[in-house]
């Protein structure tokens, strides 16, 4: 089982939280285009694993028009070997989604769709600087399900100037679509973004941890309620709904990313793509490196089973750890864990070990608590 992520490094304007790679300047876009169809060759020569989910990522994909999609998407079918049923998402922005827009994806293979909608309050999308209003939020959902059953939205908490009502506000709306997948994540200050600089010039003021702690809780109480289930810390899904792309990288399967600054993983070794659109096309072209690679030491897999086990439902197996390591490195994650048990962070279940719910939200910070950086 392997997935296939492709980085389209494009969008129409910058959002102030964010610091993935993009560009707002399309001039290269042909020639971006060109180069990932190019490394689709050549990552096809390379790996013979079956294709198992297909992720359309960025950036905003959805500025691509269909026949550049259409072409990308021919290309992957032609080279890869493809799973039946295969789950193709694209994630999208509202601005770029209308009638027009959302039928042509839907008649392609596309048949997923990740709509980043992030707040349905106006004065939120303002303060993110994020293209779309309520209005246009609203109506890109409703669209959507008309041509789609599998719809996934994507929600902030934890802004400037947000409560426990705005967090309110914007669940009662999320539920009256009646969706099977939501994404909901705490806003965080990320190096060299405008949101940063505006924190250190005190423009703005984040919420107290408590307040941020309120609204995940809040959200995780109203949605379990509803039937979804929190399989990852951001994710939360009704049955049969779980993003297979997103379970695959938090249960660690193989997966292949193409375009520029995309990150690929083939169960050794972790490489990263150049995140500069010229050079990457350059390399391309010229038949350069254009990645970075690490060999994952047996330390580094433990950190990242630790890590992806204490964010999901699937949690840390003692028989794993047994099997896939040692005894050393079993013994040290039974002295470390007992303090977080002992605070209710962490319970067992049939010798899984797994995050509470108030856990869950520390579950970044009790990883690193158990990471290894030696072990003799």
């Amino acid at each position: 089982m392997t997935g296939l992520y492709l980085h389209i490094p494009f969008c129409k304007q910058s959002c102030h939280y964010c610091n993935f790679h993009f560009s707002t300047s399309q001039n290269n876009r042909e020639e971006v285009l060109i180069a990932i169809n190019k490394e689709i060759n050549q990552k096809a020569l390379e790996f013979n694993d079956k294709i198992s989910t297909i992720y359309f990522g960025g950036g905003t994909p959805t500025v691509l028009t269909e026949k550049e999609l259409n072409t990308i998407i021919e290309n992957i079918l032609k080279k890869f070997d493809v799973e039946k049923n295969i789950e193709i998402t694209i994630e999208a922005n509202p601005d770029d989604l209308n009638e027009s827009k959302i039928s042509s994806l839907s008649n392609s293979v596309i048949n997923r769709i990740s709509i980043g909608v992030q707040s349905f309050i106006d004065k939120e999308l303002k303060s993110m600087n994020r293209a779309h209003d309520s209005k246009k939020a609203i109506k890109s959902i409703e669209m959507a399900k008309k041509y789609f059953q599998n719809i996934s939205i994507d929600l902030l908490y934890g802004l400037p100037d947000s409560t426990l009502e705005s967090c309110n506000y914007n669940l009662d709306l999320t539920q009256k679509f009646d969706l099977n997948h939501i994404s909901a994540y705490a806003l965080t200050i990320e190096p060299k973004t405008a949101l940063q600089s505006y924190l250190k010039k005190s423009i703005i003021e984040m919420p107290d941890e408590q307040l941020v702690y309120d609204q995940f809780k809040l959200i995780n109480e109203r949605l379990t309620k509803t039937g979804f289930i929190n399989y990852e810390v951001c994710s939360f899904a009704k049955k049969d709904f779980f993003s297979q792309n997103n379970s695959a990288y938090w249960l660690r399967k193989k997966y292949i990313g193409i375009g520029p600054s995309a990150h690929s993983f083939d169960g050794n070794f972790r490489s990263w793509n150049i995140s500069n659109n010229k050079k990457y096309i350059d390399h391309i072209n010229q038949g350069l490196s254009y990645f970075k690679k690490e060999k994952l030491t047996r330390i580094d897999h433990y950190n990242e089973y630790i890590m992806t086990g204490l964010r999901t439902i699937w949690g840390i197996s003692i028989e794993h750890i047994e099997s896939n390591f040692n005894a050393n490195f079993k013994n040290y994650f039974l002295k470390k864990i007992q303090k977080h048990i002992v605070q209710k962070n962490v319970k067992i279940k049939d010798n899984v070990y797994l995050t509470t719910n108030s856990g869950r939200f520390l579950a970044d910070g009790i990883a690193s608590d158990l990471f290894l950086v030696n072990l003799k």
